[in-house]
This record gives C-alpha cells, sequence and structure tokens, in this order.
C-alpha cells in the first residue's frame, strides 16, 4: 500500500523558500501569485494491506522523523 505524507509549515512559522519563489514567480510577471507556502511530499510504499494500521503507520513515521512537529503540520493520504 502506498502512503502520501505532505508537510507543510505551519501557520505562522516563516518559510524563505516559499518567499522565493514567490518574488520569483513576481519577476517572471505573475503578479497575481500571493503568499507561497513551500512544503514536501514523501512517499512511502508500505508492506501492510490494513488501511487503519497502514494509516497509523504512516502517521507514526512523520510524527517520529518525517516531520519536524514543532513548525510543520503533515497530511497523511493512502493510495
Amino acid at each position: 500500500m502506498k502512503a502520501r505524507v505532505t508537510i507543510m509549515p505551519k501557520a505562522g512559522v516563516l518559510d524563505p523558500q516559499g518567499k522565493a519563489i514567490g518574488h520569483a514567480l513576481g519577476s517572471l510577471g505573475f503578479a497575481e501569485v500571493g503568499e507561497v507556502r513551500a512544503g514536501k511530499v514523501i512517499e512511502l510504499e508500505l508492506n501492510e494491506a490494513d488501511p487503519a494500521k497502514a494509516q497509523a503507520m504512516a502517521e507514526d513515521m512523520a510524527r517520529r522523523l518525517l516531520a519536524n512537529t514543532v513548525i510543520e503540520s503533515f497530511k497523511v493520504e493512502l493510495a
């Protein structure tokens, strides 16, 4: 089973990468773009057939290693 973990900076946390992307898009003529937040997506192939167990496993991985839960939030989607 595949799990996709999407990790984003929490609201109120500075995002210099997002700022740089937003500035670059503005320089390229995309004035319509407002705030930009940059995150990351991690795809996991899990050897687990039970969706509930796979969800719990991926969330545990995200909490313990993949995301810095002090400054980042995450969501897990199963595919």
